[in-house]
């Protein structure tokens, strides 16, 4: 069975449209997911400072064009997307807390149900209390999961994931690879790594 890895944070839209993309990848096509959570505003602070850039200066054409676009592929993946908000949002308990249902199981819900509580209720999941009632939403024990997610361990593996995908040359969210070193980004090439698989 091959694996695809997949480097993503939730704070995202695209990486929401993509979690949805690559569940079906893995339904159609027998792959096994590498889930690689990251905190994808290290990954701005240290390479890409662009992001923020465009986010001051907007071009309205492309902004125009971002949202219906995003709409568009919303609509297609059977999902609904208003804009948070707040945003950008602080996902680093959120992506902490992926670690806690990696190793315990039911990572996939967990995600379903964060990305659903952000991207289409506009909760605030940088709130602790918003992601304990998530956590007990998805069957896990709340305390244990609260403990975790402030453990050094779990800090540094969230740490090590974002510099992993640094080393590797990825830049954003979401980012995938196939074989080790063939390297995907965006949402949009989920088509073209199905193709490949």
């Amino acid at each position: 069975m091959k694996e695809v890895e997949y480097f993503f944070d939730c704070s995202s839209p695209w990486t929401y449209l993509s979690f949805e993309g690559i569940l079906e990848v893995a339904k159609n096509r027998e792959i096994e997911v590498i889930w690689k959570p990251i905190l994808v505003g290290g990954i701005f602070n240290s390479i890409n400072p662009s992001v923020y850039e465009s986010r001051k200066n907007p071009i309205e054409e492309k902004m125009n064009y971002s949202q219906k676009d995003l709409q568009d592929w919303a609509k297609l993946r059977g999902i609904t997307i208003n804009w948070p908000r707040i945003f950008p949002i602080n996902s680093v308990k959120a992506m902490r807390g992926a670690f806690y249902f990696i190793d315990k199981g039911g990572i996939e819900s967990y995600l379903k149900s964060i990305f659903e509580a952000y991207w289409t209720d506009g909760s605030d999941i940088s709130d602790l209390e918003t992601l304990l009632k998530i956590v007990e939403s998805n069957g896990a024990d709340m305390s244990e999961y609260k403990d975790f997610i402030e453990t050094p361990e779990v800090k540094e593996r969230l740490i090590q994931n974002t510099q992993e995908l640094m080393e590797r040359g990825g830049f954003g969210s979401p980012t995938f690879f196939i074989d080790k070193t063939d390297m995907y980004f965006g949402n949009d090439r989920i088509q073209l790594m199905e193709s490949i698989l």
